[in-house]
């Protein structure tokens, strides 16, 4: 579930990234003066992005938080186990370890 979280987070970020457009235009005087003997020009930048499409952001969103939950949850449930297996280990190395207990 972590993976899939990364990999939702990974496409977001490419597409954002790889998806912006750059266009650059650069405007002079056919003389490249004007009557006072002045450069002019002009440049012009604009940057597109595209639209974002907000029904598959929130889908993603929701199953990376779904995602999120499982790991949670199998976090805690591991936990447990592993609590569980300490707990009876430790009581069988404490009825070997008894000096009061003489069955062997």
């Amino acid at each position: 579930m972590k993976k899939a979280l990364i990999f939702a987070a990974m496409l977001i970020l490419v597409t954002t990234v790889a998806c912006t457009q750059k266009s650059e235009t650069s405007v002079t005087t056919d003389s490249g003066t004007d009557s006072s003997g002045t450069v002019s020009s002009t440049y012009v930048e604009s940057t597109t992005t595209p639209a974002v499409d907000t029904a598959a952001t929130a889908e993603a969103t929701r199953e990376a938080a779904e995602a999120g939950h499982d790991a949670a949850n199998a976090a805690r449930d591991a936990a447990h186990a592993t609590g569980t297996a300490m707990e009876t280990a430790g009581k069988k190395i404490q009825e070997k370890t008894d000096t009061t207990n003489t069955h062997t």
